[in-house]
């Protein structure tokens, strides 16, 4: 018997790589999922939880992963998945990303530290494609002159602290 295989039985980093692989291309998913990933707390226990399915290799090029989105606040309230204030401010922002799960953004931001605002903010820049916007100056004709792509509006700090 062929067993397929399940999200809890990988390693995290093919997780993140399947996640990531199949998320290419949706800047809202790329960005809910670099979040998670960058704020180093919440794929294992989203993982362990079950909220990461497989599609198995669905472009020949490896696993793919996506997050179960409508069952986390679920998971939340019955304590399968735990974090403190800023992790859970990261979690939501994340799910508001994705998948449109509707966010106080007052309360969001009031509860996030300055290392989860970060992150935050540069999911948002990225969701919004800041990292593909280009500079197009023009002469005095009025002649675009396409120049090279601009910096991300808040680029993706460095994950300094795993858990």
């Amino acid at each position: 018997m062929i067993f397929e295989p399940r999200a809890a039985d990988l390693d995290p980093v093919d997780v993140e790589s399947a996640l990531l692989r199949a998320a290419l291309g949706d800047y809202s998913d790329e960005a809910a999922i670099l979040l998670l990933i960058t704020s180093g707390h919440w794929l294992r226990q989203l993982q362990r939880a079950g909220l990461i399915t497989l599609d198995g290799n669905v472009d020949g090029e490896g696993l793919w992963a996506h997050i179960y989105w409508p069952d986390i606040d679920g998971a939340l309230r019955m304590g399968t998945i735990t974090g403190n204030t800023s992790q859970r401010g990261i979690l939501q922002a994340a799910a508001s990303i994705a998948d449109g799960h509707p966010v106080d953004l007052g309360d969001l931001a009031a509860g996030l530290d300055r290392h989860g605002l970060t992150l935050v903010l540069a999911a948002i820049a990225h969701a919004a494609g800041s990292h593909e916007h280009r500079h197009t100056p023009r002469d005095h004709d009025g002649v675009p002159h396409p120049e090279d792509r601009l910096p991300p509006l808040m680029p993706w700090p460095q994950l300094d602290h795993p858990e």
